[in-house]
């Protein structure tokens, strides 16, 4: 409801009339304004009882009406009498399978974005016969903690089906590629404890490749181009006041023979590298950059023209583009587990696959990190090498006394999702702590000893107290198959001998007490770790030359006629 209130003049008096004319002006612009928000308000409750009806209708369609139930009526209610309180009982431990669901190694293959995997492509559908993956990583440097959640999914993965994992080394680009870092990367998927089913080398594929090539040249789905760098980029709407429209490139129409002949041209010698290249003719129009032209093939500089593998023979070499799919095709890869940077990808994945008429693997996207950073920083030494503690690759972490199931308990900790994460450091160093907890002995050192006589007990006292490994009753029972303790579960404790002298750290003694310290001091009574009984700090002996404490005399609080002892503070 809207009321505005427009004054009433004599028609004789010209300033009162401008005066109410201005006022109806108002009045009319008002109105005007409140009906349009009545007509948006209609709209709005259109709109939610359109959606409204929506949801009825679909809840409908899974929903079975049952009768009304009738109301019984309530009984008159008796308070119990009341009943004597009963003494506290202990609190029964934790059933195995109330433990945190990070405890399963395997959970994030049973529940989740890879159970979906699985489910959409599963053995017990028919669809296929066995679980087969790959890691596929490039040797052009060590791996890194990214790289521990892409191993850990794939054979993981394969593992939990039933199914085998290849490692295959994404070798196509000769620049980096180096002896160490094949070597060091075969060596860290085992230290994470995985045995690959097959090492494999894209390499090994590159007379299959070229012949694929041709065969898609001479299906008319890829061409020459002999652009420049910056021609391509202006081509794709990028360079100079980026946003323009896309257009094709001149060479994309070139008869068929003519880049067959070129591109054998390129294989033999003739163009030097940025001269010429083997494009794919996929769909400019589509908003997918991955659809745009990608290129298939490409001339390195000369300095890197030589494989690691292969030697000389090849003056071209494919792309991961092109590569990475095929490949994925000739070893029957049943599930491509990738990265969510490659998201995109797998629209031009299985064109290529469709256009070439080859086994079509499933392909899915998680996340993972990338070494192009690292790499600078080992270039410009920042960092000594690829293992400095402070870097976050493999080798790194193994030489910083990381154990690899604490990485692969971190990785299934995390879950695979497909939106982008920052994982803070600290989250990583907790999962660390967690996981060294149930597998690693905590054990006692001291560093700078102090004496303790503990003058009330005899001189051949000797008490053997039971010290627990862990605070965790679990200890022992997750240890990874490389870590010592998998084999020996039932180790849960060690003993020590409690005698007249102790000694302890000459940090957790202070000669002065304050209220902010809760060590021993004069007069303070504390406790030692699974001793029955706490002691009391009575005096304390110094060198009388540095001034430094040599020893502390200390009394045991173990009450005579058994009552409860002196609670430390």
């Amino acid at each position: 409801m809207f009321s505005f209130l427009i004054p009433r003049v004599p028609e004789t008096d010209p300033a009162a009339v401008k005066k109410a004319q201005q006022a109806l002006r108002k009045w009319e612009e008002n109105l005007a304004d409140a009906q349009s928000t009545v007509q948006g308000c209609t709209r709005n409750v259109h709109g939610a009882q359109e959606r409204l009806a929506k949801n009825q209708a679909i809840s409908a369609m899974h929903t079975t009406s049952l009768p009304d139930r009738p109301k019984p009526s309530k009984p008159q209610k008796q308070k119990p009498p009341k009943q004597p309180k009963a003494a506290n009982a202990p609190k029964p431990k934790r059933a195995e399978a109330d433990k945190p669901a990070t405890d399963d190694p395997q959970l994030m293959f049973k529940v989740g974005f890879l159970s979906d995997v699985y489910h959409e492509r599963s053995v017990e559908s028919g669809a296929i016969d066995k679980v087969v993956t790959r890691f596929p990583p490039e040797p052009n440097g060590f791996l890194h903690i990214g790289h521990s959640k892409a191993i850990a999914i794939n054979f993981g993965f394969a593992k939990q089906y039933g199914g085998e994992c290849y490692l295959r080394f994404d070798d196509t680009n000769p620049k980096g590629e180096e002896e160490q870092y094949f070597v060091a990367i075969e060596e860290m998927v085992k230290w994470l404890g995985f045995e690959p089913k097959r090492v494999t080398y894209s390499s090994d594929n590159f007379d299959r490749l070229y012949a694929l090539a041709e065969a898609l040249v001479e299906r008319d789905r890829a061409y020459v181009c002999q652009c420049t760098k910056a021609e391509v980029t202006a081509q794709r709407g990028g360079g100079e006041g980026e946003g323009k429209p896309r257009y094709a490139c001149s060479h994309r129409n070139r008869p068929t023979a003519e880049s067959l002949t070129e591109f054998r041209a390129m294989r033999h010698g003739k163009y030097e590298a940025g001269e010429a290249a083997l494009r794919m003719k996929q769909n400019l129009d589509d908003g997918n950059p991955q659809m745009w032209d990608l290129f298939a093939y490409r001339i390195p500089e000369k300095e890197h023209r030589k494989h690691h593998r292969t030697g000389d023979k090849w003056r071209i070499y494919p792309t991961y583009d092109f590569t990475h799919c095929l490949c994925d095709s000739f070893e029957g890869i049943t599930h491509s587990l990738c990265t969510t940077e490659f998201e995109l990808s797998r629209v031009s994945y299985e064109w290529l696959c469709d256009e070439l008429e080859v086994y079509k693997p499933m392909q899915r996207d998680g996340t993972v990190l990338s070494k192009r950073k690292i790499v600078e920083l080992v270039n410009k030494g920042h960092v000594r090498a690829w293992d400095d503690p402070r870097l976050y690759t493999l080798i790194a972490l193994r030489r910083r006394g990381i154990p690899p199931g604490a990485i692969l308990s971190f990785v299934n900790e995390l879950g695979v999702t497909k939106a982008t994460t920052n994982i803070e450091l600290r989250r990583f160093e907790t999962s660390i702590r967690r996981y060294l907890e149930l597998t690693v002995p905590r054990l006692m050192l001291v560093l700078e000893p102090l004496a303790v006589v503990i003058d009330d007990l005899d001189d051949d006292h000797l008490e053997m107290v039971d010290v627990p490994f862990s605070k965790d009753p679990a200890y022992g029972a997750h240890s990874h198959p490389t870590e010592g303790l998998a084999n020996h579960p039932h180790i849960q404790s060690h003993t020590i001998p409690f005698t007249k002298k102790v000694y302890i750290e000459r940090s957790d003694f202070r000669e002065v007490d304050s209220d902010d310290y809760f060590r021993l001091a004069p007069g303070k009574t504390v406790g030692l770790l699974k001793v029955p009984f706490p002691i009391t700090a009575t005096s304390f002996e110094k060198d009388s030359n540095s001034g430094e404490v040599m020893l502390v005399h200390a009394k045991y609080e173990k009450p005579l006629d058994g009552s409860t002892p002196k609670k430390p503070k």
